[in-house]
């Protein structure tokens, strides 16, 4: 009889904390619902502020780190060993939008470092050596004729940082139109503009007139956020001197802010190619008709931030 009788209580008891585990997921799931409608109305109320006329801030990028270290290690080839690569992206912004006028600023900065050292090689390179080098400066001001075209004024300018500043360096300037289908893409179109090259070597680089061709596409979607630029130059001057670069960053928020970030670019330039072959390889005999041309590419992939 006892054992009847406690067989009955532990069915009660587990029935009780059944139907109290069910009461709580369905009061969570009320909640959760609720914070989704808030969130929701929060969103659509930064979407209008984003639209309000004023300058807006912001930034957004990726953070990645790699670092180890073995010592005796015998399963490895180097069992002695230090190595790391860091890497920092950065896609600051500053826009201004009046009711006759507009003003957009941005830049693009990717940066990393790598290191390989073989303790029991004494002749080994125990420093970071720099791996990636990208920065990208715009700034574009346009004169409405109405809400989607405008005339405008484009400035573009693009180096490294780390190494070779400067050499080479790239300078657009020049006029045209800026064409905004969507809030969140902006087409500029500007036959008459001179890219300035800066460089040590003259007989490689050399500036040119021709046509800027520029897409910016950014949108976010939740706590997913996008950012996609192509810049282009079509020199009338000969299409050796012609240049484009398309970089695209993603970024998924996880918590305040902070979450994955992943960013590839693409990009075709055959002075830089040139450059290359002749003065870092060596091969004298590389010329505009003969260089190995490959299309250039990079990407990123670590911790993301904004703000």
């Amino acid at each position: 009889m006892r054992k009847i009788i406690t067989l009955c209580l532990l069915f009660v008891a587990t029935a009780s904390f059944s139907q109290t585990k069910e009461e709580l997921q369905a009061l969570k799931k009320s909640k959760q619902d609720s914070i989704n409608a808030l969130q929701a109305k929060v969103d659509d109320l930064q979407k209008q502020i984003d639209k309000y006329p004023g300058w807006h801030y912001g930034a957004f990028g990726t953070i990645g780190a790699n670092l180890s270290e073995f010592n005796n290690w015998y399963a490895q080839g180097s069992p002695n060993n230090s190595a790391g690569n860091i890497t920092i992206t950065a896609n600051p912004y500053a826009k201004l939008n009046r009711e006759t006028f507009f003003w957009y600023n941005n830049a693009n900065i990717n940066l990393s470092w790598v290191k390989f050292d073989d303790k029991d090689d004494p002749t080994d390179n125990k420093d970071f050596r720099q791996a990636t080098d990208v920065f990208t400066l715009t700034s574009l001001y346009g004169y409405k004729f109405n809400e989607k075209l405008a005339a405008s004024a484009l400035g573009e300018y693009r180096t490294t940082l780390l190494n070779n500043f400067n050499d080479p360096g790239y300078l657009d300037l020049g006029i045209g139109i800026t064409w905004t289908p969507i809030s969140d893409l902006v087409i500029v179109a500007h036959p008459l503009n001179y890219n300035f090259v800066f460089s040590n070597d003259d007989t490689i680089f050399e500036s040119s007139l021709g046509a800027k061709i520029v897409a910016n596409y950014g949108k976010s979607f939740g706590k997913l956020k996008l950012k996609s630029n192509l810049s282009m130059f079509q020199s009338y001057e000969s299409s050796d001197l012609s240049n484009w670069t398309w970089t695209n960053a993603f970024s998924y928020e996880v918590w305040k802010g902070i979450g994955l970030g992943f960013e590839f670019g693409l990009r075709d330039n055959k002075q830089e190619a040139v450059n290359y072959f002749v003065n870092t390889l060596g091969e004298t005999d590389t010329t505009f008709d003969n260089v190995d041309n490959k299309l250039q590419t990079y990407w990123t992939f670590g911790l993301s931030y904004a703000f």
